[in-house]
């Protein structure tokens, strides 16, 4: 018995042994310049991130790879979404004149964080208080990107507007000696010339219990199969915070009463009482059972609209003033429904009424938008417009990137092991484990003046077909 229990020892002791082998840094022997670790599982290349205590903050890891090398920069890449072509449209601004150090400085006043990548690290120096953790979700998604694709994101500099509003105002630059300043932002009007960037809820949204967005996105899928699309409720379905804009006041007046019923249901939210029960009556993949959704803007763009449009129900605009940066492509009638502000309950009812009266084309059209964002809002895509614009930006770039005194190197370590509960439990859900196996996908051309114009003209004639109710699709 003595004699089987001391080979079990030994036993034991070389298992962890070789488990501690196995997980070497093996380009510190053979002078590779890609360091890869081969973990004991026999997943290569999967790099975690361990905390010793929990809640201390861990030093930038030395074993990442600070490059990589794809195994056939000649093969055919995936072709990037027609919607990256805006990225050439959101930097013409700077084409001609190119983006200087005295540019960039003066969107500081105007901004929350600069960032600074120099050699595949990152440096963020923070100008002030930012609205619930939305800096932190946004540096976090930038440092995943640098996980993504190491050593492939060029020096740079630039200035991040976390809130709301758009301030990059184009009235404030008709002069045409004076540039604007370039400055990321999550949104973008035509009054304006922010750079639109992808939103902080990519990677979750703790103050709300949002998951990140693959996560969130199959559980809505999960959620669309509860009830069959024409057994769903046959109304138009609205639920989120009225307070934060004129427009969602109005839409509160369209709800049904005693008197009419403009064929709207809106539910107002109030995100404490919802705090307090657990997020139980506010999960998104629960509120997909009518036919029909509405997006509404807050005070400028919504986060809510990507979840809205992932429901298969046909969903309808009410007449958005800004964009987010994957939505430019999508067509009215194709895609969605849109809603004029301009006497809005009388539209939600007749667009009601003509989606029940034609309900193979309304159910189409809520399929065809949620395609839209199934296929072309992969997190990879996301990556990858974030991948090319900050290239593009940086080829932009007159000057040398340098490190602010008041700026601090920031990583994934110092990050997930500097918090706790469910911002850590966030982070950990979207942590890019280990470098792409493929390149980036393949950003299109920019619009020619026609090709844009021609655009543009057949999305205003479908909205034309809307307000005229003179609505030309097939059944």
């Amino acid at each position: 018995m003595i004699k089987w229990i001391f080979v079990s020892i030994i036993v034991l002791v070389l298992f962890v042994a070789s488990s501690f082998i196995l997980e070497i840094d093996l380009s510190r022997i053979g002078g590779s310049t890609l360091r890869r670790i081969i973990i004991f599982n026999n997943q290569p290349n999967q790099f975690s991130i361990s905390c010793s205590d929990g809640n201390s903050t861990e030093t930038c890891s030395s074993y990442y790879p600070t490059n990589i090398e794809f195994e056939d920069d000649d093969s055919p890449t995936t072709s990037c979404p027609e919607y990256f072509r805006w990225i050439h449209e959101d930097l013409k601004p700077w084409k001609n004149t190119g983006i200087t150090r005295e540019m960039v400085e003066r969107g500081k006043n105007i901004s929350h964080i600069r960032l600074v990548i120099v050699n595949g690290k990152a440096y963020i120096e923070k100008h002030g208080k930012v609205f619930q953790t939305r800096d932190m979700f946004t540096i976090w998604g930038i440092l995943q990107l640098l996980r993504l694709y190491p050593g492939k994101i060029p020096d740079l500099e630039l200035m991040f507007q976390c809130g709301d509003k758009t301030v990059v105002n184009k009235k404030d630059f008709q002069e045409p000696q004076i540039s604007p300043p370039p400055v990321f932002h999550y949104c973008g009007n035509e009054q304006s010339y922010d750079i639109v960037f992808p939103d902080w809820t990519f990677w979750g949204w703790a103050e709300l219990n949002i998951r990140p967005w693959e996560t969130t996105l199959h559980n809505i899928q999960e959620g669309n199969k509860i009830v069959k699309w024409k057994d769903r409720i046959p109304y138009a379905f609205w639920k989120g915070n009225p307070k934060v804009s004129y427009v969602r006041g109005e839409l509160g007046k369209c709800n049904a009463t005693e008197n009419h019923d403009w064929n709207a249901r809106i539910y107002g939210i109030q995100w404490q009482n919802e705090k307090a029960s657990h997020f139980e009556n506010a999960k998104l993949e629960n509120q997909c059972t009518f036919r029909y959704k509405i997006y509404t803007e807050g005070a400028t763009w919504s986060v809510s609209e990507k979840y809205i449009i992932a429901c298969d129900s046909m969903t309808m605009f009410i007449e958005p003033k800004y964009y987010d940066f994957f939505t430019r492509n999508m067509l009215p009638l194709q895609h969605y429904w849109p809603i004029s502000i301009r006497n809005m309950c009388e539209e939600i009812k007749y667009a009601v009424d003509w989606g029940n009266s034609h309900l193979h084309i309304a159910e189409a059209i809520g399929q065809r938008g949620t395609n839209y964002v199934v296929e072309n809002l992969k997190m990879k895509f996301v990556y990858d417009y974030m991948f090319h614009l900050l290239n593009e930006y940086a080829k932009l770039m007159k000057f040398k990137p340098i490190i602010p005194t008041e700026a601090v190197e920031t990583c994934a370590e110092s990050m997930v092991c500097s918090v706790r509960g469910l911002k850590k439990r966030l982070f950990v859900e979207s942590i890019v484990t280990s470098p792409s196996e493929t390149p980036p996908c393949t950003i299109p051309p920019p619009y020619t003046p026609q090709t844009l114009k021609d655009f543009l003209q057949k999305k205003q004639n479908l909205l034309n077909q809307v307000k005229t109710r003179t609505i030309d699709i097939n059944e």
